[in-house]
């Protein structure tokens, strides 16, 4: 019986996907990411530059409500998060016409998160029906299946479109810094509704 004969680049590649794969598999950590169809996780976190909560179920009460799930603070101002939440704001108005709520989630686990959150806020004002909010211990993220367990990470850039009910409507979960939702995305789901 003849045995292939296998090449040591074949069999490197070969341990490194599956390395990969283990790896994802536990960075996944203990909770998959919320599924179309599931019913929210609430939450109440504290709005950045005030000294109000927000609660989840109290804002989809009001309609529909857009949850998106920022990097915060992995040791710097994520430039992606800026271009997304800026492009937010400049549809605003369209938004809220669709939505109650725009929740954005600014998690991390350093203690000067509330300074970076206001960093990163800067001097935009966040229009109706927008608002920023900390996940300083990261129990939101890790709830909702977002924590990533990566050196220098804080959760999966995520977003997701919570109905009058509590259900998610649409979700779009990033696996990179890059790939996240656009407004676009999240109108066409908003007018689903």
């Amino acid at each position: 019986m003849m045995i292939p004969r296998v090449s040591t680049a074949a069999c490197w590649m070969l341990l490194c996907t599956t390395l990969c794969l283990d790896a994802q598999a536990n960075n996944a950590g203990l909770a998959q990411p919320l599924a179309v169809g599931s019913k929210a996780i609430n939450f109440e976190l504290p709005i950045v530059g005030s000294n109000d909560y927000i609660e989840l179920k109290e804002a989809y009460q009001q309609g529909p409500v857009v949850v998106v799930v920022l990097r915060g603070y992995p040791g710097y101002q994520c430039p992606l998060c800026s271009h997304q939440v800026s492009s937010i704001i400049n549809r605003a108005k369209a938004i809220s016409a669709a939505a109650a709520r725009v929740i954005l989630v600014y998690p991390g686990d350093d203690p000067k998160l509330s300074r970076h959150a206001q960093s990163f806020l800067g001097s935009r004002r966040l229009p109706d029906p927008i608002v920023l909010v900390r996940d300083d211990a990261m129990a939101m993220v890790t709830q909702w299946g977002l924590r990533w367990h990566s050196p220098r990470e804080t959760a999966y850039p995520a977003t997701y479109v919570i109905d009058k009910n509590g259900r998610v409507a649409w979700s779009k979960v990033s696996s990179s810094h890059a790939d996240r939702s656009t407004t676009e995305e999240i109108m066409k789901a908003l007018r689903k509704l």
